[in-house]
């Protein structure tokens, strides 16, 4: 379960008419925040942007699932069903077993996933499989809709 405060940040950056990759970014932060403080581990810093994106997708974010070609089948249809389930306002209490299950997995991960390199490393090659013209474009806009700092 998000925090309290991350939820509102995101809710926040959707008052201001902010993209929903940008709300999302208020849970992968959080779920950064998670590794590091040791509450959890994450085998890879992709995992622990998924795990963020997930609990975005669930809190009502409008993030769609990605686009066949760019993540696996199973991947997509996860996506899916975090999506569909943020999507309705049916709220079923989560099976306190997999619950205790999953964080019991998560915390043998390791911590580095979450450290600065990681998360450099992580970006550049998040870019990289992006073409230059796309690149450019989010600069450009990077541009136009910064405020002022």
């Amino acid at each position: 379960m998000p925090e309290k405060a991350t939820i509102e940040r995101a809710r926040e950056d959707a008052r201001e008419g902010k993209s929903a990759s940008t709300q999302a970014g208020e849970f992968v932060r959080e779920e950064i925040d998670h590794v590091r403080e040791g509450k959890h581990g994450a085998r890879s810093t992709k995992q622990a942007i998924a795990i963020g994106l997930s609990k975005a997708r669930r809190a009502g974010v409008k993030l769609k699932p990605p686009k066949k070609g760019r993540s696996s089948a199973r991947t997509r249809k996860q996506a899916a069903r975090d999506y569909s389930k943020g999507q309705s306002h049916s709220r079923r209490k989560t099976s306190a077993k997999r619950s205790r299950a999953t964080k019991n997995a998560l915390k043998r991960g390791g911590r580095k996933a979450a450290s600065p390199r990681a998360l450099s490393r992580q970006a550049r090659t998040a870019a990289k499989s992006r073409g230059a013209v796309s690149r450019h474009r989010a600069a450009q806009k990077a541009v136009r809709t910064k405020r002022a700092a």
